[in-house]
């Protein structure tokens, strides 16, 4: 392992994130929600072993069935056609103390800088993710500290940028396996000049309501669509209206808003059945910038009032400042026999192709629809 040859920090921080086009090499294999760990045997049960079950493998609760945030498979080699069997993985973690002797560690300092190397030892820096480093899209993390028990620490302290870093690859991964299957782009066309927003859509949806009305003396709009399998439910919705600003919207206004919209438009097929959030589960709601605009996340689940049904929702909620509109975006899921984690990410990955034109006005609309 000590002959393999050193990269230059500029290589390792730069080089590295340049785009695949024109990458002729074999793509990364491994299934989706899978990360391997190249570990040595002797630091299966270590800290920093401990610290990366806890982080990238803690349980969703926003999910039903609690599934894990990712599957991890630990791995040692012993020879260099071992390790080149590992290379190949999708998502690989490679994690050992600098100081380690072992083959892992020879390898992180292989791949490392003198200068990195020594930001390393002296507990500066610890984490090191790498573009397609072996194989076309796979996601690398190179994980070192001064010891166990700080490498560990640093884990644990850095939680939410280290899996938000993975979940964001995975979510781009879903991005591009949805929409070469196929997607309607004559629809989404014409929902751009009629409406003024638009979002990438899958094949196989149908649309089903698409209305606008009057509540509380304001015009607004409504409009769903439907994937329905007999065991595997999926259904999107969109609302939106205009607005003069963003001020009273938080998570609660956004929970409440979502609640009002389910009661009145997905219904279940008992009388006084309509989907509701499950306030008894955790949901999360994460603010953020959406393509320049206000914009926040909510995860969770939904329940069926007067019946038994459950399932996760993604929603986005995006203020469009420029044309003064605010949407609010759902997906959401019955399937009881399924694990619900990769339609949550193929959610979550087909809600940020939504984009709002925000030179948006009326009048475009109304012409548009009579032509």
């Amino acid at each position: 392992m000590k002959s393999v040859l050193k990269i230059s920090v500029f290589l390792l921080l730069i080089g590295v994130w340049v785009g695949c086009e024109g990458d002729y090499r074999q793509k990364a294999r491994g299934s989706f929600g899978e990360v391997v760990v190249i570990m040595d045997s002797t630091q299966f049960e270590s800290e920093t072993a401990d610290a990366l079950r806890e982080t990238f493998g803690g349980w969703i609760q926003t999910i039903p069935g609690k599934p894990p945030l990712f599957d991890l498979r630990f791995q040692d080699f012993k020879t260099n056609q071992q390790l080149d069997q590992l290379k190949r993985y999708r998502n690989l973690i490679v994690a050992a103390p600098i100081t380690d002797s072992t083959n892992t560690a020879d390898l992180i300092r292989a791949l490392l800088s003198d200068e990195i190397e020594r930001q390393v030892r002296e507990g500066e820096s610890f984490a090191f993710p790498l573009k397609d480093h072996w194989y076309r899209d796979q996601w690398l993390m190179l994980l070192s500290g001064e010891s166990d028990s700080a490498l560990a620490r640093q884990i644990r302290n850095s939680k939410k940028t280290l899996t938000d870093n993975l979940v964001d690859k995975e979510i781009q991964r879903y991005t591009q396996e949805i929409y070469n299957r196929g997607e309607q782009v004559a629809l989404a066309d014409s929902i751009w000049q009629t409406e003024g927003w638009r979002m990438r859509i899958q094949h196989d949806w149908i649309k089903n309501i698409d209305t606008t009305y009057s509540a509380n003396g304001q015009e607004q709009h409504f409009m769903t669509m439907r994937r329905p399998l007999p065991e595997n439910d999926r259904w999107f919705w969109l609302w939106w209206k205009e607005v003069d600003n963003a001020n009273d919207i938080d998570e609660d206004w956004i929970n409440t808003q979502r609640d009002s919209l389910n009661e009145q438009w997905i219904r279940g097929s008992r009388e006084d059945s309509y989907v509701t959030t499950a306030y008894k589960r955790p949901h999360e709601t994460e603010q953020f910038s959406y393509n320049g605009d206000l914009a926040f996340e909510t995860l969770g689940v939904w329940t069926m009032t007067n019946d038994a049904m459950a399932g996760p929702f993604v929603n986005l909620t995006v203020f469009d400042e420029e044309s003064q509109r605010l949407f609010m975006l759902e997906f959401a899921q019955f399937a009881p026999k399924y694990s619900k984690r990769r339609f949550v990410r193929q959610f979550r990955a087909m809600i940020r192709t939504f984009k709002s034109d925000s030179t948006w006005q009326k009048e475009q609309g109304n012409m548009a629809s009579q032509e």
